[in-house]
Formats: structure tokens, sequence, C-alpha cells
């Protein structure tokens, strides 16, 4: 029950990003200086994980290439001496990770795009994250808090955070057990309920851990919610099934499916970049101090 694979759905077309978008998927749009794709897979392999699946568009190919090797830059590197840089387009994907690429060629759905998976995740345990929520804990990661527990207990967990009340139909709503450490199993789940039909303001979070079976779920998932196969509706079969657990985890997280979001995530990120993080505080501090700016 080792935890080798994570799942990355990236196949969505960012409409809310458009026209950066056009040409380019959100998961390849910068966080000061580093695509959201490859902080999800950064935080993958420092929870032990090896083996990176990208569901993609077919139609694109800047993830294959972010990816992939570059002979000619890393000549031109190599040639100017600038070690440094060499050093971080190679540590892109670390030695002994690999990479595999499955195509989902019409978005119908996040239980459809880890669908598309199955063969290459095979009869085993397996990782979801969604890069759209970057989460910032420091240098463990929620992926490997999350993979530890799943040592432990053997069963599926699912990352759950409060949002407000008013907001539960933008996402998964779980009811749970309490539990120690965050852990506890989960009652009941429901796609994006009205406040009013809510059975708790506990949404769920781009991050999962799951046993082998709820592929075999997601394979019975007839479409749901707006037309698609929804991995919620696969979630709450699973649950008939065997027991599934919610995890509150540490961190904060940033939408970044969102330009508040990704904003929010940018500024914070850039305080912590150790080259240019006093720089721009102190930016910061004359931009709100300028006549007309908010405080």
């Amino acid at each position: 029950m080792i935890v080798r694979k994570v799942v990355f759905p990236v196949a969505g077309l960012g409409t809310r990003f458009l026209p950066a978008t056009k040409a380019v998927p959100k998961e390849m749009l910068p966080v000061v200086d580093k695509p959201l794709i490859q902080y999800a897979a950064e935080e993958a392999v420092r929870a032990g994980i090896h083996e990176l699946i990208f569901v993609v568009s077919p139609s694109r190919t800047a993830i294959q290439d972010h990816f992939s090797p570059s002979a000619e830059l890393e000549t031109l590197l190599e040639r100017k001496a600038r070690h440094d840089l060499l050093h971080q387009v190679r540590s892109v994907l670390p030695a002994g990770v690999s990479c595999h690429f499955v195509s989902q060629a019409e978005p119908l759905g996040l239980g459809h795009a880890v669908l598309r998976a199955r063969e290459l995740v095979g009869d085993e345990p397996f990782a979801v994250a969604l890069p759209d929520d970057l989460i910032e804990d420091g240098s463990r990661g929620v992926l490997a808090q999350m993979v530890a527990l799943f040592q432990e207990h053997r069963r599926s967990i699912i990352a759950v955070e409060p949002v407000p009340r008013e907001e539960t139909h933008k996402y998964g709503i779980v009811s749970m057990e309490s539990g120690a450490d965050g852990l506890g199993a989960i009652k009941a789940i429901v796609e994006k309920p009205k406040p009013a039909d809510a059975p708790s303001n506990l949404a769920v979070v781009g991050r999962y851990v799951f046993t082998p079976k709820l592929l075999e779920c997601l394979a019975r998932t007839a479409a749901g919610s707006g037309g698609e196969i929804q991995l919620t509706d696969a979630v709450a079969m699973l649950l008939s099934c065997e027991e599934v657990f919610a995890f509150s985890f540490a961190g904060r997280r940033f939408d970044c499916g969102s330009k508040l979001g990704m904003l929010q995530a940018t500024v914070a990120f850039a305080l912590q970049d150790p080259e240019i993080g006093e720089q721009f505080a102190d930016h910061l501090e004359k931009v709100r101090g300028e006549p007309g700016q908010r405080n």
C-alpha cells in the first residue's frame, strides 16, 4: 500500500485567464518564477512519490515540454558557465522521477480526467493533486502529510478546509466525524450544494489519496452536476464500500483558479523569496503610501 503515483488533471481550458491561456495551460502560469504545475510536482516528490501522471489536452504540449530535457538551453547555459541556472533547469524533473502523459480530448469532468489515468495507475493506491490549489505550509507539503496518514490507516483520504457557508455551492462539501489530528471519517459528501442544503461548511480541497477501489467506482459513475463525471459522486459511491477519511490539513491554500487567488499567491511567495522578498516588501509599502491607493 505504498503511494508511488500521483495524477495531475491538467487538461482544462483555463477560461478565467483568457487570453493568457489561449495557447498555454493555466497550470503553466507562473507564481514568481515557477509555474503552478511545478509547485504541485515538487510537493508530490517531497511526499515520496516518483511517478507523475499528467492528464493533458492533446492540443497543448507546454507541460510535456516543461518536464522534458532541453538540450539547446542546457548547452547554452553550460557554455556561459551559468551553473546556477543549469541546476535549476535540470532540477525541474529530479533524478529517479518519471513522467507519463495521457490525453483527455473533451473536458468531461474531474472524475473523467482521473479515470483517463486508470491504466497507468493500475491496481495500487495513488494520489490526485489539483495544481490550482497552491498550498503554502513550509517545507513538508500537504501530500506528505496525507501519504503518512494513508500508510497508517490504509484508507482513502481527502483534504478539506472550512469555507464561508454562502460559498458551499462552489465546492464538494463533506460532513465528518471528529477525530484526532484533523482526521475523521466522512459521513456524507455532496457536490456544490446550496448553503441551505450543505451538510457542513467543510470544502474539498484539491489533494486526495485513494485506494484502487476509487477507480472502480469512477468507472460506474454516471454524469452528474453540469453533465460531467464528478469525482465527488465516485467518492460517495466509495463510501458505501469502505471507510473514507477527511483531513483538515496544516497550511494556507491559494485558489489559483481565480485571478484574485493567483495574485494573492504571487504576493505571498514573492515576499518569501530570498532573492527579491525584501525589495518587494519595500515596493508594496511605497505603493500603499501613494495617493489614491487602497490601504
